[in-house]
């Protein structure tokens, strides 16, 4: 027993060394540059190499009597009784014949015109002359005469099958063939792949992603976003525990559309519950859909819901579903029959037609609800619509937390302080913020990310690369420090102006210069509110006109901020005592046409109390400025010797901040956009 044991342990090892020698990777070869150089041979070769050919033949045939010269019968009697020619060859399928000159011959002056030209343009090594003969047998018997009288040397007989007449003949449908085949590879969207040949292109584009081929992303990989992870959470235990609802006689739902602005992490929360569920998962953009040839697209989601059905329980993502789901009846103006209509007709019947017991779940995602058909969005076919809105302050730390795994970070990286400079970003957003400021550091030649690093990228992302070197004359440049600094110094007095971050006068981008804050994000902005952030907005203009006397043009960005915000504040908000309670904001974005909601006399109201908003703005900043003008003079005198100045800058000019305030709560969901929250860029209509 003990040497049976050894000799099963002696085999074992052996087996384990070959596989270990059959896993092991071979040494690196340098490869052979011979082989490199070999190219790829594919169809596209073929279709080169029969265009060519058939082109030579068409050059070849257009003038037949080029290189050959034809004589008649008696001329070859004449020719072979003188003792002029040296060989024949006889074409027996064209009853024709080709007579060689003999060496003397060829010299005679007679002789010039003799064709020289052999098969495919290479030269025959005697000039010849072709002719028609009549009777074959007959014409035999008088070559084997001359052959005996040595007037010529020897004849040929050519029998064999004109291959080159027949290869003429049938090569222009070959190449019709192929060509056709070519282009509708071509047009059907690709050479290979599921709808790639002519006639699989109905079949749905649709990647399937199953046991076979997971996806590894799942919800821990999705911060923030906590609502809308507890609504897929829910439909991913709808496949994987049925009985838990439908015992209770509940019905599991048909499917879920995910709206929020771009870049918000809809596509991700849709891996997610593909990595998540251990179910086959469907995932298609809405353009695969489109096609130029009519009936494909309700074709191919007939296809895609017929796998989904074979594969139930399954789940089908569709991205961007506006490419195909737009209302229905609009802007129809040819009043034909629309392929886009049909496709989405089909869609209406698979996911909540006759047959409705499927069990099969539709998540789709886009930023454009508000163009989508009603039809496709009531209960039945879409029973939830999940808001993925832009993260708020906490939930833009945790993306932050999520996007800087990969980076080397120094120390001094303060997550709490980025997550507030950076209001209105999406999760896209902040990636490129961590990806830029890896770049900016790697660009300085540092060995790990500084926290100045990420606040440069901000300012790259939202102001465009810094112009150092853009020539501003020494007037202009002063003009932009007084305006910049009319921006710090009413920000600073204001009660509800957002606190300042840092100002420059270095050109960014299309600015000449900026004042970049930190705002508040509120749930409700008050009248006052609004006000003060007008009036901050103007003192730019303002500080112009108290320091210089004049304004200038720099200003551009500054007046179309504080026109929309005024002309919200009277016809969509209801914040003007003449117009009153009332908005004329249709929030279904059903357009009015070529027709106002309101009268004429209603309209020169509005423009008046617009008006009248921002002029009282513009003369409150000019008296805060004209009240703090030393102060403000102070700032721009800095501003022009270091560019850039900070919020510590400011409290040795004009001491703490007069309306300071401590919260006492954090405000979250704010709603504010990165144009109208994080800038006052000033930009010139040169």
């Amino acid at each position: 027993m003990g040497k049976n044991t050894e000799n099963n342990k002696e085999v074992k090892n052996k087996k384990t060394d070959e596989k270990e020698q059959k896993n092991e990777k071979p040494p690196f070869q340098k490869p052979d540059l011979k082989d490199l150089k070999k190219p790829k041979m594919g169809m596209n070769w073929l279709y080169i190499a029969i265009f060519l050919f058939l082109g030579y033949m068409l050059l070849q045939n257009t003038n037949p009597e080029k290189n050959i010269h034809e004589i008649s019968l008696s001329k070859f009697e004449t020719l072979l009784q003188n003792k002029e020619l040296d060989s024949v060859i006889i074409f027996d399928q064209k009853r024709m014949a080709t007579a060689f000159l003999s060496i003397e011959a060829a010299e005679k002056k007679e002789h010039e015109n003799a064709s020289v030209g052999g098969l495919f343009g290479a030269k025959a090594k005697k000039p010849y002359y072709t002719f028609r003969y009549g009777d074959l047998q007959l014409f035999q018997e008088n070559l084997d005469a001359a052959i005996a009288d040595k007037k010529i040397t020897q004849y040929k007989l050519e029998s064999s099958s004109d291959w080159m007449m027949l290869l003429g003949n049938i090569l222009p449908f070959i190449l019709f063939i192929g060509i056709w085949i070519y282009i509708m590879k071509r047009m059907s969207g690709g050479a290979g792949g599921a709808g790639g040949q002519i006639f699989n292109i109905g079949k749905s584009k649709a990647k399937l992603f199953d046991q076979d081929q997971k996806v590894k992303t799942s919800f821990k990989d999705v911060a923030g976003l906590e609502g809308a992870k507890e609504e897929m959470k829910e439909i991913v235990d709808f496949l994987k525990n049925a009985d838990k609802y439908t015992s209770l006689g509940a019905k599991i739902p048909k499917g879920a559309i995910l709206v929020g602005p771009p870049g918000t992490g809809k596509t991700l929360i849709a891996k997610a519950v593909a990595g998540e569920a251990n179910v086959p998962f469907f995932s298609l953009s809405g353009s695969d859909f489109v096609e130029m040839f009519v009936g494909v697209g309700a074709s191919r989601v007939r296809d895609l819901f017929k796998q989904a059905k074979q594969k139930a329980p399954s789940i089908i993502f569709i991205d961007e579903i506006d490419a195909i789901g737009r209302a229905r009846g609009k802007n129809n103006m040819t009043g034909g029959n629309d392929e886009r209509e049909n496709t989405l007709n089909q869609l209406l019947t698979e996911m909540d037609g006759f047959d409705s017991q499927t069990n099969v779940i539709v998540i789709a995602a886009t930023n454009r609800a508000d163009v989508l058909d009603k039809a496709l969005m009531r209960a039945g076919r879409f029973d939830r619509q999940i808001y993925v809105d832009l993260p708020d302050k906490n939930e833009r730390k945790e993306i932050f937390e999520v996007h800087i795994k990969p980076l080397k970070l120094a120390k001094d990286l303060d997550l709490e302080f980025l997550s507030k400079q950076t209001p209105g970003f999406s999760g896209a957003d902040i990636a490129n913020v961590c990806n830029e400021a890896a770049l900016v550091a790697a660009r300085k030649g540092k060995k790990t990310v500084h926290h100045q690093d990420f606040l440069d990228a901000v300012d790259r992302i939202i102001g465009g690369l810094e112009k150092k070197n853009k020539i501003v004359t020494a007037l202009e440049r002063k003009t932009i420090a007084y305006h910049e600094a009319g921006h710090a110094t009413v920000s600073w007095m204001t009660e509800h102006a957002a606190p300042l971050v840092k100002v420059t006068i270095v050109p960014r981008g299309q600015s000449l210069g900026a004042a970049w804050y930190l705002p508040e994000e509120r749930l409700i902005v008050k009248t006052n509110q609004m006000l003060d952030e007008m009036c901050a907005t103007l003192a730019g203009r303002a500080a112009e006109k108290v320091i210089f006397n004049e304004i200038s043009t720099g200003a551009l960005n500054d007046l179309e901020k504080v026109t929309k915000q005024a002309r919200a504040m009277v016809t969509v908000y209801g914040l003007n005592d003449k117009i009153g309670n009332l908005t004329f904001y249709d929030s279904a974005n059903q357009e009015y046409g070529f027709t106002k909601p309101y009268s004429d006399d209603t309209a020169k109201i509005i423009d008046d109390e617009i008006s009248k908003i921002i002029e009282e703005q513009y003369q409150r900043a000019i008296s805060i400025i004209e009240e703090n003008k030393e102060k403000l003079t102070s700032l721009a005198e800095q501003l022009l010797k270091k560019e850039v100045i900070f919020e510590n800058d400011l409290i040795k000019i004009f001491g703490k901040r007069p309306h300071e305030k401590t919260l006492t709560e954090e405000t979250v969901n704010g709603k504010k956009s990165k144009d109208q929250s994080k800038t006052e860029d000033d930009k010139s209509n040169d």
